[in-house]
């Protein structure tokens, strides 16, 4: 899995700080194994603008592999916290998508029939 940071200028970006997003974005997909081609995550401190959940903001994006890409973003207070928060979003969104995507391909593999297309047939007799 490949993570791209990107900064706005209201960011001081150090390894420091690279090195922080590298392990928390890891730590929370590791899970979800090769099926993440590439993470991106955009840093920025809204500093002109107040807002009660904080001015630090994280947002990601995933690349899932076969899916369109999954975004979450977060606000806090700092930016370790906004962090934090987005990589726990992101976690909690993949795996909603990728189960519900498991559980259709199983029904499918279980020859299961919609409940809509059982309700057409009985209307076709």
């Amino acid at each position: 899995m490949q993570i791209n940071i990107n900064a706005d200028k209201t960011i001081d970006r150090h390894a420091g700080l690279d090195e922080h997003v590298q392990t928390v974005v890891s730590n929370a997909l590791h899970r979800f194994g090769e099926q993440i081609t590439r993470v991106e995550v955009h840093l920025s401190d809204n500093l002109t603008q107040k807002s009660a959940d904080g001015d630090n903001r994280c947002l990601m994006e995933a690349r899932v592999t076969g899916y369109q890409p999954i975004a979450v973003s977060d606000h806090a207070a700092t930016l370790h916290q906004a962090i934090g928060g987005s990589a726990d979003k992101l976690k909690r969104a993949i795996d909603s998508a990728l189960g519900r995507l498991h559980d259709k391909d199983k029904r499918h593999a279980n020859g299961a029939v919609p409940a809509d297309a059982e309700a057409d047939a009985d209307d076709t007799e």
